[in-house]
């Protein structure tokens, strides 16, 4: 009611058996949308991430993903490739290896197009969308899904109230 806050959710996959062996300790799509659905019910701004999106496993749902949140009542959208940086790389393959093994080899090959022939490009601007044709048709499906699901956007914050840390009552710490 007075702008100051925003909550952004996000929600990898619609999948309920792929979430649990994904992201085994998370709450389920179906809780992410009920979350979702009650956050705006109270008139909190919601944004929905797709993220992360993962080449061949989870990017045919993009759409359905917006879908289904905007139906929640999520007002904005956005979207984040999956990232690989450091140990992440290793134990994403493992566990690509172990739970999705016929589609393992396709999924990383994918992410090498997207990154130079790497899986992971820390550059800012590439590491979150990638690079190169596979990376700018997901781009372009999002932003036709995002369109023609008319998400409204977020109401820019009121900031006004924001105190800056010591100039308020405030004690500090040193």
């Amino acid at each position: 009611q007075k702008r100051l806050v925003s909550v952004a959710v996000s929600i990898t996959t619609l999948d309920s058996e792929v979430a649990r062996h994904m992201e085994p300790r998370a709450t389920s799509p179906a809780r992410r949308l009920q979350t979702i659905s009650t956050l705006a019910a109270a008139g909190v701004p919601v944004t929905v991430l797709v993220a992360p999106v993962i080449p061949v496993l989870t990017e045919h749902e993009l759409e359905s993903i917006l879908r289904a949140a905007r139906d929640a009542g999520a007002c904005e959208a956005g979207y984040v490739l999956l990232r690989l940086p450091l140990e992440i790389k290793e134990m994403f393959t493992a566990w690509l290896h172990e739970h999705q093994p016929d589609r393992a080899k396709h999924v990383l090959a994918r992410m090498a197009d997207m990154h130079a022939g790497t899986l992971y490009n820390a550059q800012f601007g590439a590491r979150m969308r990638g690079r190169g044709p596979y990376a700018d048709l997901l781009e372009q499906r999002y932003v036709l899904a995002r369109r023609r699901l008319g998400f409204p956007g977020v109401e820019a914050l009121d900031t006004t109230q924001f105190v800056l840390p010591n100039e308020g009552p405030q004690l500090t710490l040193f």
